[in-house]
Order: C-alpha cells, then structure tokens, then sequence
C-alpha cells in the first residue's frame, strides 16, 4: 500500500485529538486520526469517567443521610455490585463502536494501531496484524497521545505488580485492603471511593494532600478520610515494597512501621506517552514532554503540535479540550493561508493555561479552585488581599445540610481590583467553580461583582460575602 496523504494527522483519539480534528475538519482539512487503544481515550475508559461515576454513588449517600427528612429512608452503604455496573455503563463496556460512529459522522478517518514519526510529516502505523500503513501530513501532525501513570523509584515496587489508576477505575474484585502511595487527586479521590465501598484504606503521602492547593483543602480531606474509617500517613516515604507468598503486599515506611494490604495503589504523578513515538527521528528526546508556544505548535518544529497531558502544561480533560480547539483553530488558518488572528475565535491560543486552570477533586468534602492561590501570587509578585469565609455561615448552606463543612477563600489583586484566585471546599461545590474562572478571566473588577447579584438562598450568596469583607477591609 502506497503513502495515504491528509491535511492533518492527529495521533492519539481521546477527547483531545477527537476535538483537534473536529475544528480542523469544520475549517475544511481532510483528516485522520490514529488510535491503537479505545477511540475516546484514557478519559472516558480509565479516568474521568469511571472515576466520578463511581464516586457519586457515596456522594449521594453522604448528601441525603446530612438531611433530616431523607436520611430516614437510607439504610445499607452504597452497593458495590450496582455502582461497577453504572461504571460499565457509562464506559460501555469499553467498547468504542459509538465514538468510532461520530467520527465516521464528523467525516474522520481513523487508522487503528501504533503510530510513529518517521520523518518530517510523516507517520507510520503499524497495526494489530503487523501491517504498516504509512500516511504523510501535507500541514501538521499533532501528537494527542496524553500520560500514563508514573512508577515511582522504589524498591522492589515493579515487582510488587502494584495497581495504577486504570486498575482502580477498572476494579472488577473490591480488595478487602488497599495501601495507596501519592496524596494528589488520584490518589486522595480513589481514598474516598474506596473507603466508600468498605475497603481499609491506608493512604501513604510523602507531604500533606492535595500539595499545590491552598493548605486548607488537604487538611479538610484528611480529616474527612481519618472519620470514615481510612489511616492517612503523611511526612514518611516509601522504603520498599514486596508482594508475599500469600499474594498481600507489604510497604516498608521511612518510620520504620510497615504497612500490608491486598492490593496497592500508585499515584505518584505521570509520564507522558512519548516513549516509543519516533521523536527521535526528527530530534526530539523520547519519552519527553512536549515544549509548546500558545498555539500548541511544538518549539522548532513548525508542522508539529501537541496537545493535552503530553505537553505538560494542565494534565487536566478540560484543558486539553480547550487546547485542542485553539489548535485545530491555528493549524487550519495556517494551512489555509490565513494569520493566526482569522481563526474562528480570534487569537484563540492557550493562554488560560497560565493562570486560569479550573480543576475539582471529588472527594469528600469536594475541593474545587481556580487560579492562583495565595502561596502562588505572593510567589508572583502580585500584591494580594486574601478573603476567607466559613461556607457554614451562609443561609444556603443550612437548607442545602443539617452539618454543612466548608470554607472559601478568594485571592484578589488589590492594585487592579480583580480577582485572581479562589478555591472552595465544601458539598457539591463543583458547580460554583465556573462562576469564579469567569471573574478570573473576564477580569471583572470587583466594582462590578456588586452588580452581580446571588440568589438566595444557594451557597453562592459567598460571592456577596467576600465583597462585603473586601469593602470592610479597604475601608
């Protein structure tokens, strides 16, 4: 078979790829997208999708037993059996017969099986029968080919065949024990869906949870796991681990305490699925991240873009997506001889990735922020006022729990009068976050967020009380 020629290649066909060959193929680019797994990608088999549906089970749980009037008529945990069956359904049985479907639909080729550069513009894919089909980009070539889970340098740990989190999400047998090692979103999110189905969870972190986020977040999911029955460790590592005869695992702690389990988990961060992609047959280092400019065109090469986790920039489904339209955008109004500014959306570039990433950890309480925190706008200079408030004290707190926990904190630059920053940390907070990303990158000055009047009462009536705590405090 001779070389197959297309305006743009995309390899990789999760959300990200999907939408990048989406926006070119609306622009009027021929396309093809290459997937040697699931089309639809680590997020809707092995990540978000699974993940949260089997958490909202325990979620709903927790929200009608905190209402008198509902909690009567809960009895029994959640039902372990019925939410993997959810998850299957949601994951359809990891079977992508419907996203293949859209993709024929949306007028996209796939071709199914590893693909590697082999040169400029050009790609080879080798298929499940050993066949190579080779197709060559007459503009660009986007690598969407997102992470994997990082096997962290510990003795004996590959040995010990331990889980990531697409055995997590994938769970078929619910261990009576897990060890998890890692106090980020993953591993602070499987704590709270374990826990919630019976397991003795002990979660392992090197810091305290959620690091990077205000300090309050982690302390509130710690506490929220220590009640529910799991043993949170923090300030010890990972000595080495071993798998036992009788198929249990054992973790040697920096404390010199040892920790056995059924089953454990790793998430400790991840690597980019750049490895065995031919990088180096066009210069670039394997198995690196992917160094991009705001249009997702990688740096010295200017027919190739990545897209999603392999750049590195915001390891997060939401963010690839929006990169993705801004590079389907870019890469159309280049190859149709246009600047970059004719784009559909205008300079439409990733520019959000700086300092306006929305991001929610669905755990119990739910930790939702966006933007700096206060740690990191004093780190950038910005000169701050931090506005804190007890969710609790607010009217639509009381309706929404009978012991409703939460907090909020808002980061405001105070010579420009906007906000910059805010977390929220409560029950079904999720949903607050768009509010406060528009503020953020609307730069809406605090002026008009007068004018932006909550209803009442929802426990959004926060917006008013930390504008009545900022006006108290430039008085």
């Amino acid at each position: 078979m001779g070389t197959r020629e297309f305006d743009l290649i995309v390899i990789g066909a999760g959300p990200v790829g999907e939408n990048v060959a989406d926006r070119a193929k609306q622009a009027g680019l021929s396309v093809v997208v290459v997937e040697r797994e699931l089309v639809g990608g680590e997020c809707s088999y092995w990540a978000c999708m699974p993940s949260k549906t089997l958490l909202r089970s325990a979620a709903a749980l927790r929200a009608a037993r905190d209402v008198d009037g509902a909690k009567q008529a809960v009895s029994g945990g959640v039902d372990v059996a019925a939410a993997l069956r959810r998850r299957d359904a949601i994951v359809y049985d990891w079977n992508d017969t419907s996203q293949v479907e859209w993709l024929q639909g949306a007028g996209i080729e796939l071709v199914r099986g590893h693909g590697r550069l082999t040169g400029e513009r050009e790609v080879a894919v080798e298929g499940a029968d050993g066949t190579t089909t080779t197709l060559s980009a007459r503009h660009a070539v986007v690598v969407s080919t997102g992470s994997a889970a990082l096997l962290a340098d510990i003795p004996g740990l590959k040995d010990a065949q331990p889980w990531t989190s697409r055995d997590a999400t994938g769970v078929r047998d619910v261990p009576s024990s897990l060890a998890i090692v890692g106090g980020g979103t993953v591993g602070t999110e499987m704590a709270t869906l374990f826990v919630s189905f019976g397991t003795a969870v002990t979660l392992i972190a090197r810091s305290g949870l959620l690091g990077g986020m205000e300090p309050f977040a982690g302390e509130e999911v710690a506490r929220s796991l220590t009640d529910a029955g799991a043993d949170v460790r923090t300030g010890v590592d990972v000595g080495g681990v071993r798998r036992e005869d009788d198929g249990s695992v054992v973790l040697t702690l920096s404390d010199g305490s040892e920790v056995r389990a059924d089953e454990l988990l790793v998430a400790t961060g991840r690597v980019p699925r750049t490895g065995d992609l031919g990088l180096d047959a066009i210069g670039l280092e394997p198995g690196a991240w992917l160094d991009v400019d705001d249009t997702l065109r990688v740096r010295g090469v200017d027919w190739l873009y990545a897209v999603g986790d392999v750049n590195h920039r915001a390891l997060l489904t939401h963010q690839g997506k929006y990169q993705a339209r801004a590079a389907g955008d870019v890469i159309a109004a280049r190859a149709l001889g246009r600047e970059v500014d004719d784009a559909p959306w205008g300079a439409h570039v990733a520019t959000a990735d700086h300092s306006a990433v929305p991001q929610v950890t669905f755990t119990d309480p739910e930790v939702a922020s966006v933007g700096h925190t206060e740690a990191s706008a004093r780190k950038a200079g910005i000169g701050i006022r931090v506005l804190d408030y007890d969710l609790s004290w607010i009217s639509g707190a009381s309706t929404h729990a009978d012991h409703y926990r939460g907090r909020a904190r808002a980061i405001v630059d105070d010579e420009r009068r906007v906000l910059v920053g805010a977390t929220f940390v409560g029950p079904d907070i999720a949903e607050l976050l768009h509010s406060a990303t528009i503020a953020i990158v609307g730069e809406v000055p605090v002026d008009r967020l007068w004018h932006a009047v909550p209803s009442y009462p929802t426990v959004s009536e926060v917006w008013l009380r930390w504008l009545e705590e900022y006006g108290r405090a430039s008085a």
